[in-house]
């Protein structure tokens, strides 16, 4: 199964505070760790909310926002892990490093995959999505 694991927003994080030296070595570490393990996928931090936008949408309208959000329920990175279970994801998520000065929180949620959409994902949606991510794939790899 994949998992979106949520790095949430800190005071630091909004403020545009950059992590230590040494949490960057930490941090590092601990990717190496999961890219060893063959779990990790990807994962990015992400610049504050103040740098960010966001689009609402209202039917046919979109009004872009421009940041900074209010910080309660905002990202500051993630990672996206391929795991056997919910459980390990839980063990690989208290392995982590303390993310935030003043304390982190990560967030683990399971990623939907084909079979979860049921009948309503039909032969040829699922086509067109393995379609799709073969070509996002080879993008990537250039």
């Amino acid at each position: 199964m994949r998992v979106m694991v949520i790095v949430k927003a800190s005071k630091e994080s909004e403020a545009g505070q950059m992590p230590s030296t040494e949490l960057l070595a930490e941090m590092g570490r601990f990717n190496e760790q999961l890219v060893n393990a063959g779990v990790m996928l990807a994962g990015e931090g992400l610049h504050p909310s103040s740098k960010g936008k966001r689009v609402r949408m209202s039917g046919d309208k979109r009004t872009v926002v421009d940041g900074p959000f209010d910080a309660k329920d905002l990202v500051s990175g993630f990672w996206l892990w391929q795991v056997k279970s919910m459980d390990e994801a839980i063990e690989w998520a208290r392995r982590c490093p303390n993310v935030s000065p003043g304390g982190g929180e990560l967030e683990l949620r399971p990623v939907f995959e084909a079979e979860d959409f049921g009948a309503e994902l039909t032969p040829e949606l699922r086509e067109q999505e393995q379609q799709l991510r073969e070509r996002s794939a080879q993008r990537t790899k250039r």
